[in-house]
């Protein structure tokens, strides 16, 4: 039997060169949040009470990506957050409604991405705009500013979510204000507002940049 040498040293220097690619395969883990009757009931009430609108389905159109940061330093106990139905402990958010907040998407430290709702299910995690935004959340805060990690799997994850949807539209949690004077704004409360600094202009400026192929509308000016 003649062993051909070249072809096996071919055969391993691919095998080597892959398995360094810098480039990891774009994955999406999916870790469901409890989704039961009260949230739906919860959902479907948050849509016609603060965004007039009646539906019989708690689902959404996206237009929009919005990305935020937790707070909270670890991916676990983030899932404990948002994982109930209801809210608690929260006057500023329960006044408004009791249904839980949540987002579509969990980015933990080292960019593996989650999936906590399917795409276009309901999720409370932006005033005014829920029904028509994706949220992205990252596991950080302003003392735990997000990795290059996670700028790499918001840019994989946006790039999919483009290629599935009309999205015109990535901002970040802090801009959100900025919409109250468009058409897309919808929130029949005109003083329910939170300041928000999440994920920072440093983090949306880098991840534009990454995006700029894709000729996503401006963040309107107020």
């Amino acid at each position: 039997m003649q062993i051909n040498l070249a072809r096996i040293s071919s055969f391993f220097a691919l095998l080597i060169a892959f398995s360094c690619s810098p480039k990891a395969t774009f994955r999406i883990i999916d870790k469901p949040i409890t989704w039961n009757a009260e949230r739906e009931q919860l959902s479907l009430q948050y849509l016609k009470d603060r965004h007039g609108l009646a539906k019989t389905t708690p689902s959404i159109e996206p237009q929009m990506v919005v990305v935020h940061w937790t707070a909270i330093d670890n991916i676990e106990v983030t899932f404990d957050v948002f994982n109930p139905p209801t809210l608690g402990g929260r006057a500023d958010l329960t006044g408004a409604s009791n249904l839980n907040v949540s987002s579509q998407f969990l980015i933990d430290r080292d960019g593996t991405i989650f999936r906590l709702l399917p795409d276009t299910t309901f999720a409370r995690h932006v005033i005014g705009l829920n029904y028509l935004a994706i949220g992205i959340e990252n596991i950080g805060s302003d003392a735990m500013p997000l990795t290059k990690a996670q700028l790499i799997a918001n840019e994989k994850l946006i790039r999919h979510l483009k290629r599935k949807y009309s999205i015109d539209y990535v901002i970040g949690h802090h801009e959100y204000q900025n919409f109250q004077t468009t058409e897309l704004w919808k929130e029949t409360d005109p003083d329910y507002r939170t300041v928000k600094s999440d994920p920072g202009d440093k983090f949306m400026n880098q991840l534009r940049k990454k995006l700029s192929d894709l000729n996503l509308k401006p963040v309107p000016q107020l």
